[in-house]
């Protein structure tokens, strides 16, 4: 591949070239003509003459002669680290006793990947999917969330006096953030529910299917971990009766529901510990407005920028 900055491209070389060795032009006149110097076109045509055409290619510029690489025995013993122990260029660096960014330049040669990448478990590069249409798969999960009692939490009165575990009155307790995510769309509808039985879940995919529909959306099939509510007959009964198909995850595999997880994060950055509440209503009048922002005005970056409402059809209350 010709470098962007080169002034010759390879016909352009040969044609110098030809000029020089064939026809007999004086190497200055040659590097008038074609814009270039002196030196440069000394040195296409000495490889024409060599090399014949196969010598206008670009070179290698990786020098003959490394006497300070890093040897081959080292860099196996990166590698075998990084295989069985899963750690970075840092901690590699400390136990192979080199710099942590010739670890990195290791790892990047044998191709291994961020470690962000990689499934924690098994060690193998994350397998991410997307479905092709709004409602084809929702994503769907429970985030318990420590209520605010009245006057404030620990973060505005301080850990001594806002201690949860000393008065579960007044207000305090846990809230139970249910949410139904759409795999394709990414968009979100969140209820606080008082519990996660399973009447209160199935309960909740009805209203969660009702709303999708009202955006135009037919929710297809729904994944959901295994907790207890979604094994029960009450939740296979509900899905039966929308029409919609349910799936679990497999056992001890979070990543499989991982949009939804990764909505939760976001949630807990941008709106939960976004600023000290001085209230649990406080909280969830905030969350109203930072759902709705999220859904119509917030840029998605799995997405391509794309907001959530941007990949529906047709949505109300996009530009509002």
């Amino acid at each position: 591949m010709v470098h962007r900055n080169a002034p010759l491209t390879e016909t352009g070389r040969l044609r110098l070239a030809r000029c020089v060795v064939d026809d007999g032009w004086p190497v200055r006149r040659a590097a008038e003509r074609f814009q270039v110097s002196h030196t440069t076109a000394s040195r296409w045509a000495g490889r024409y003459r060599t090399l014949g055409v196969a010598g206008m290619s670009d070179r290698s510029s990786r020098p003959r002669h490394q006497p300070r690489k890093t040897p081959a025995e080292v860099e196996g013993e990166v590698v075998r680290l990084r295989r069985e122990h899963r750690i970075g260029p840092l901690r590699l660096a400390v136990r192979c006793r080199i710099a942590a960014s010739t670890a990195h330049r290791i790892l990047t040669r044998h191709g291994m990947p961020p470690l962000a990448a990689l499934d924690r478990a098994t060690g193998e590069p994350v397998r991410r999917y997307e479905r092709a249409r709004p409602g084809e798969l929702v994503h769907i999960d429970v985030k318990k969330l420590g209520r605010i009692p009245d006057g404030g939490g620990h973060r505005v009165l301080g850990r001594a006096a806002g201690s949860p575990h000393k008065d579960r009155r007044g207000g305090a307790g846990w809230a139970y953030l249910h949410t139904a995510l759409d795999d394709h769309t990414r968009l979100a509808y969140t209820e606080d529910l008082p519990d996660e039985t399973a009447p209160t879940c199935a309960a909740f995919l009805a209203r969660a299917t009702a709303w999708f529909a009202s955006l135009g959306i037919t929710v297809e099939r729904v994944l959901t971990d295994n907790a207890w509510a979604y094994t029960k007959n009450t939740w296979r009964d509900t899905c039966r009766d929308l029409g919609i198909s349910p799936r679990w995850t497999r056992p001890w595999r979070p990543q499989t529901n991982g949009k939804v997880e990764r909505f939760h994060r976001t949630l807990l950055d941008e709106w939960a510990y976004q600023r000290p509440y001085t209230s649990d209503h406080e909280r969830m009048e905030a969350f109203t407005n930072w759902l709705h922002w999220y859904n119509y005005h917030r840029p998605h970056t799995g997405i391509g920028g794309h907001t959530p409402a941007g990949r529906g059809t047709n949505l109300s209350g996009q530009h509002t």
